[in-house]
């Protein structure tokens, strides 16, 4: 029960948790405060991982002028996908999302094998981040982090405070005012004499640049990036900790992130050790207890949505949706 624990805390503030956090927080801005429907989030951490790793593996740029170089494609991926959507209804955008997602998952795995390596993926590109790390050398005393693995943790937690101090900043300012009263009634809103479509915008591209940052953290931590990390599910599981921690509240998303990865962490450690007792054995062995996990945390999720359907921060209208 003890290593359960350790086990959750471990991935519960993990590398692979900040990454999933700051997908969310992108998500919060998108969703949770304009209501947009951004089905494609992973598309924005892909170019995060990829562009950052190909430029400095491939090119030989420093590490900084490669992270910059990736946040302007994220803006210019945020530029295409929002030009010919936002002035129509919600579900287009949705739609051009998705499908924006998997073709960019499809290119970085496939073609231009030359700077993404197919399904080898991108590496090599961790050292100068890592050669910044002041940590001692040691042998995993914090709940079993290595060095590396703790220099990124502090950085990518640090990165989560200030983008969430930028958030609730910028949801105090009349600039957020205006994306709620958007969420609510974009109707009254432009009838006011509001730029509606370029509001929108702002949000679909504050919320890529964020989103994209999180493919740093995950791209530095593993070492790697490989496009099959960057499917469906990721935005989906990223939504899913939005709507778990409340939806348009700047905590959200980090309690939604934090607690998802700690609770599907702690069952897989149940149920693992479960499936060795004998009589358990006969039900569920140890490959069926990864996917009972998952089915509990659905029914968890279930419940929740049924029970709570604001998550545990959020308000009920705060993830109603307006497709008009």
């Amino acid at each position: 029960m003890i290593d359960a624990f350790t086990g959750a805390l471990h991935d519960g503030f993990g590398y692979v948790a900040i990454s999933y956090c700051l997908a969310a927080i992108g998500l919060n801005i998108q969703f949770g405060y304009s209501g947009l429907l951004n089905f494609g989030q992973a598309a924005f951490l892909a170019i995060g991982g990829y562009i950052m790793g190909a430029a400095i593996a491939t090119s030989g740029i420093p590490t900084i002028p490669a992270m910059l170089l990736a946040i302007l494609f994220a803006i210019a991926l945020a530029l295409i996908l929002g030009v010919p959507t936002l002035r129509l209804r919600a579900d287009y955008l949705a739609i051009v999302t998705i499908a924006a997602a998997e073709i960019l998952r499809l290119v970085f795995g496939t073609s231009f094998r030359e700077y993404f390596r197919g399904k080898d993926g991108v590496t090599g590109f961790a050292d100068g981040f890592r050669g910044l790390n002041p940590l001692p050398e040691y042998d995993g005393f914090f709940l079993t982090y290595s060095r590396n693995e703790l220099w990124t943790i502090i950085v990518g937690w640090t990165t989560v405070i200030l983008i969430c101090v930028l958030v609730w900043a910028l949801m105090r300012s009349p600039w957020g005012r205006v994306l709620r009263g958007i969420r609510e009634d974009e109707d009254a809103v432009r009838s006011l004499g509001k730029n509606v479509y370029g509001y929108k915008m702002q949000a679909l591209v504050l919320g890529g640049v964020i989103g994209c940052i999180g493919g740093f953290v995950g791209a530095f931590g593993a070492a790697s990036v490989q496009a099959d990390t960057f499917n469906l599910d990721f935005t989906f599981i990223a939504l899913t900790m939005l709507i778990l921690g409340g939806a348009a509240r700047v905590l959200g998303p980090v309690v939604g992130a934090i607690l998802f990865w700690a609770v599907l962490s702690f069952l897989g450690s149940i149920l693992s050790d479960l499936s060795a007792n004998p009589t358990v054995a006969q039900f569920m062995n140890a490959d069926q207890a990864s996917n009972v996990r998952l089915m509990l945390v659905g029914l968890v999720l279930m419940l929740l949505m049924i029970y709570r359907p604001q998550g545990i921060f959020g308000d009920r209208k705060e993830i109603a949706l307006d497709a008009r």
